[in-house]
């Protein structure tokens, strides 16, 4: 995506499960920036991104360990500024002639207080109450500093906590300033960006030309058949597709049987009546039922989901001339959650059944112009595009819809109670004006069937979980403290007007350790 009209900032991922966040604090700041697995930068890649400055990522491993990443040399010769984090401090002064140690007394975990010594401009808004309060997450540490380099903070167990050579402009912290737990880690970001002297001219606008620019020169005079799901990401990309290239997209929504009570019918009337994009509305729910009947294993759901996916489009792309591209509504979050980056080294989470290319059969090449997005650039990108409001600020749906919050056996009847409380839930919560505040919310219905008491009958019906999250781009969330009164409420409404539920439970897990959706 680089181009000259703003300044770029390379990310080097070694694999750390919290590099997309230093991307998320450099967005925030309007700073456009890149990350790109330890492995694939190179001179070539230098050369193409052309970066103001660099920021070496956190990782698993130890620079202790034969064989454990390094960073490529020529990122020390470029004579730009670099900040290394966590792993990236002590790659660097592994790799420029420090050490790094391992074994008792050398890891820190969670919070700990960082002190003051020495002063510089990187550290320029902190120590203002003498200790700052940062996240640390290591095994190993710099037990020594590499030649040119001086000492700004340090905690019980990190001396070079904060290390900077000024004449190079090369900085590091042990800690994370990535993560909100470390509540002045912007500052720090601030002020490399201010070190680096980079414009933070990086806006939605400038996404949206240089996205439409890049889909024009990508797709030329073929055709593009863009999934729709009807939800925020999907239709922001048809949008901003059928800006970029007019009639030559034609908009495929399939309705899989996995979608909200009323939701097929709420898409279809909204894209015709809004929008002069050609739309196939592909009924195919009977044959997604059919193939998903009785599946209990998450990952056979998506991969299944997936699959049939696939089959249909490659039906759909038959019935268009010069089909050449699927587009779709792929998110930054998705990526990382299946599949490291642009190849690297993360951890696989969960597979996603719209990432990862296409199978060749298909003949169709991908088309994901939101791929390097968070959810909430997503929302940005819409307002932009002139999107609906109420539109916009929907709740995010899965792909594989209600297919993964069934957990258990997939049935009909199992999914119509579940249709039916989640639009009892979610009514719940916009008659007490919650929805804007809420990242999402819905139903799960258990595999498990409890005996209740219903009247002076005894009743065996399915127990259900309530969600609810905030966030901001998806990567982490915390429960909704939803009020006792609004709960009991909801529970009651529940069993009282959805047949089949006779118990009501709320989820108050964070993420991490779990994730937002249940399967």
């Amino acid at each position: 995506m680089k181009n000259n009209s703003y300044d770029c900032l390379l990310i080097v991922d070694f694999g750390s499960q919290v590099t997309q966040l230093i991307a998320r604090r450099l967005r925030e700041l309007r700073v456009y920036c890149e990350i790109h697995p330890y492995q694939n930068v190179n001179e070539h890649l230098v050369g193409q991104l052309s970066p103001k400055a660099i920021v070496l990522s956190g990782g698993p491993d130890s620079v202790t360990r034969d064989g454990s990443p390094r960073a490529h040399p020529i990122i020390f010769e470029l004579g730009v500024p670099l900040l290394g984090i966590c792993y990236g401090q002590q790659v660097m002064m592994h790799q420029l002639g420090g050490e790094v140690k391992s074994g008792i007394g050398t890891a820190e975990f969670g919070k700990a207080f960082v002190e003051s010594k020495n002063l510089s401009d990187f550290i320029k808004g902190w120590f203002v109450d003498q200790k700052e309060q940062v996240w640390m997450s290591h095994g190993d540490h710099v037990s020594s500093i590499a030649p040119g380099f001086e000492v700004f903070g340090f905690s019980p167990n990190a001396p070079y906590a904060i290390i900077g050579d000024t004449k190079r402009h090369f900085y590091a912290v042990q800690f994370h300033p990535e993560v909100h737990h470390t509540p002045n880690g912007r500052t720090l970001f601030e002020n490399f960006i201010s070190i680096a002297n980079i414009n933070q001219n990086w806006t939605m606008e400038a996404y949206r030309e240089i996205a439409i620019k890049k889909i024009r020169e990508k797709v030329g005079s073929k055709r593009v058949i863009c999934g729709l799901s009807g939800g925020v990401d999907s239709s922001v990309a048809a949008v901003l597709i059928h800006e970029a290239i007019g009639d030559q997209l034609t908009c495929v929504f399939v309705d899989h049987g996995l979608l909200r009570q009323g939701e097929a019918e709420e898409v279809v009337t909204m894209f015709r009546e809004n929008y002069n994009i050609p739309l196939i509305h592909a009924d195919e729910s009977g044959l997604f039922l059919d193939n998903l009947e009785g599946q209990s294993d998450p990952e056979t759901k998506r991969k299944t989901i997936g699959r049939l996916f696939v089959d249909v489009f490659q039906k759909y792309a038959n019935g268009i001339e010069n089909a050449d591209f699927l587009a779709q509504g792929t998110l930054y979050p998705d990526v990382i959650e299946s599949v490291s980056f642009k190849g690297g080294p993360s951890v696989t989470i969960k597979s996603h059944h719209n990432v990862g290319g296409l199978p060749e059969k298909m003949g169709l090449k991908l088309l994901e112009p939101l791929r390097e997005l968070f959810k909430d650039e997503v929302r940005a990108l819409g307002r932009e595009l002139k999107l609906p409001e109420n539109f916009i600020n929907r709740h995010p749906f899965p792909g594989p819809g209600l297919a993964i919050r069934c957990p258990g056996k997939i049935t009909r009847h199992k999914l119509e109670i579940l249709r039916k409380a989640d639009a009892v839930y979610i009514d719940q919560i916009r008659k007490h004006g919650l929805y804007n505040e809420i990242w999402q919310a819905f139903v799960a219905i258990l595999p498990v069937r409890t005996v209740g008491v219903m009247g002076d009958g005894r009743t065996y019906d399915y127990a259900c979980i309530l969600r609810a999250v905030t966030s901001v781009d998806g990567m982490t969330a915390d429960y909704y403290p939803f009020s006792h009164k609004f709960l009991s409420e909801t529970a009651t409404r529940l069993i009282n007007e959805v047949e089949g539920i006779n118990r009501v439970t709320y989820d108050i897990t964070s993420k991490p350790p779990g994730t937002i959706e249940w399967e």
